[in-house]
């Protein structure tokens, strides 16, 4: 049985926009390419061109949400940063919590400060 364009088009209607980008995410990763450069390389004389890999991410949080508490342990995690920092990196977003550091380990994290209410972007 085959799905039809427009089949995916409503499920993508149905979801939310936090599952659309967890879906583009995984389909990015299952097939190793990124849907902003697909758009620049589509644009570009030359589409045959390779288009490099980025291999380290900023995890860059942009609020921490109603549960505080529960993001500042996040970060203390994350970082070893004491209470006091934590709680003023928090205090601070936008703030880059990890930088340098490997998808995998961005993902975690952000999948981490999510679940403890805060706003977070990978970049």
């Amino acid at each position: 049985m085959s799905i039809t364009k427009d089949q995916i088009l409503e499920a993508f209607a149905a979801m939310s926009v936090m599952e659309v980008v967890e879906l583009i995410e995984a389909m990015e990763e299952k097939f190793g390419v990124s849907a902003a450069a697909a758009v620049v390389a589509g644009g570009a004389a030359d589409a045959g061109a390779a288009v490099e890999e980025k291999t380290e991410f900023d995890v860059v949080m942009t609020a921490h949400g109603d549960n505080k508490v529960g993001v500042i342990k996040v970060i203390r995690g994350a970082t070893g940063l004491g209470l006091k920092e934590a709680k003023a990196m928090s205090e601070a977003a936008p703030v880059a919590v990890k930088e340098g550091v490997s998808k995998e380990e961005a993902e975690a994290l952000k999948k981490e400060l999510v679940e403890a209410g805060a706003t977070v972007e990978i970049k």
